[in-house]
């Protein structure tokens, strides 16, 4: 079949590795002229972790990605209040645990394809009509095609499903929190390998030391702290973030005035997308598009890249009946999805703590993590995946 991908994030590109492997012919569309560079760094583990391993590319993976030692939490004075060793996580996961940053692990999937899938940038999915046993795509440039699916694979603010089912405001979730995130090169101090985390109530920063001199910054504050409208560009989300920072010491004033020198910042709201349903006839939704779990849940990417790889194998095992396929694929993974948002949203409270007092609770219990069996009571659940998935012979 022919299938048109809007999105080349982390969802699409892994969708359009396993189309590749059934005989597909796929066509991968992006808005941004290029792949997008910068963004977080993100817990790689887990279901992610083995998918990686599945399409041969824990190699190049481990060799962009960096051994965090600790997560460290600290006061205004810099001296540590809390964290715990990222051994903890590495212990349950049986060692199959990296820190990687979001645009290198996009970047590595991406270059797994070879150069043989056609790809479309600085374009997006703007029209589709379904006729008959095909749909015709309209693009905000590019000359209309015909194709047999249509994947949207574009994200929390997914055009496809916008397309499909109207307006976000009908599925988005928000768990009350914005989140930011740039690099910068030369910046001091610098702590190798461990995060660095400073909060005070409702707004939270992390700082984590990269290679070449690097240094990637992630801010997260509450919505309330958010009094001028919702940011536009570059020079807006600057001074957001100086306005809801300014006041919180430790290193703040310092990263704040370094911010004006930085080109590339990330900015959005923190929140969750739950349907019912992804897909409508010829149309399916993957990854974030159809069930963003939010970085929260700290394991987004590995749940898109299980989404994409069901979605495939279900369209191979069901003799590429989309519509058979598509309803395996939800009935598989759909329940799996909606226990991780779950999770997620209990967890958002702690992210970035709203009360002095639920910071040096969170920092007592971060401090119990380093005792193996404490650790198993808080975390253990949520560092194993109950979910087994197929193995599809492609």
């Amino acid at each position: 079949m022919r299938i048109a991908i809007n999105g080349t994030g982390i969802a699409g590109p892994t969708l359009a590795y396993w189309l590749r492997k059934g005989g597909h012919e796929v066509l991968l569309i992006e808005q941004s002229p290029h792949l997008r560079s910068g963004g977080y760094a993100i817990d790689f583990w887990g279901i992610g972790y083995g998918l990686g391993d599945k399409m041969g590319l824990l190699c190049r993976i481990k060799g962009l990605g960096y051994q965090v030692r600790e997560v460290r939490h600290v006061n205004r004075y810099g001296r540590k209040t809390g964290g715990f060793s990222v051994d903890v996580f590495r212990r349950m996961t049986n060692g199959r645990f990296i820190e990687v940053r979001r645009s290198d692990l996009t970047a590595t999937i991406f270059r797994a394809l070879d150069g043989n899938v056609e790809t479309i940038f600085g374009d997006s999915v703007a029209q589709i009509e379904e006729e008959g046993n095909r749909v015709r795509v309209g693009f905000d440039h590019a000359a209309p095609r015909e194709v047999d699916l249509v994947i949207g694979a574009d994200g929390l603010h997914s055009r496809v499903r916008q397309l499909m089912f109207g307006p976000e405001e009908g599925c988005e979730v928000s768990l009350g929190y914005h989140v930011a995130a740039f690099e910068m090169e030369g910046y001091r101090p610098r702590d190798k390998l461990v995060a660095m985390s400073y909060a005070v109530p409702g707004r939270q920063i992390l700082r984590l030391s990269l290679r070449d001199d690097m240094t990637l910054f992630l801010f997260i504050f509450r919505d309330v702290y958010l009094t001028a409208k919702t940011p536009s560009n570059e020079q807006e989300c600057k001074s957001v973030l100086t306005n809801v920072f300014a006041d919180v010491g430790w290193e703040a004033p310092r990263i704040l005035a370094a911010m004006e020198n930085v080109n590339d910042i990330y900015f959005d709201r923190v929140s969750q997308i739950r349907m019912n349903c992804w897909t409508k006839g010829r149309m399916a939704l993957i990854g974030d598009a159809g069930a963003c779990v939010s970085l929260i849940a700290g394991e987004g990417t590995g749940l898109a890249m299980a989404e994409a790889y069901v979605l495939a194998g279900e369209l191979q095992g069901c003799g590429n009946d989309h519509t058979a396929a598509f309803t395996r694929y939800q009935e598989r993974i759909m329940p799996f999805l909606k226990r991780k948002q779950e999770s997620a949203a209990k967890f958002a409270s702690s992210f970035a703590p709203k009360s002095a007092f639920g910071i040096t609770l969170r920092n007592f219990i971060t401090r119990l993590l380093w005792i193996p069996v404490l650790a198993d009571f808080f975390i253990g659940r949520a560092a194993r995946d109950d979910i087994k998935l197929p193995d599809y012979r492609f």
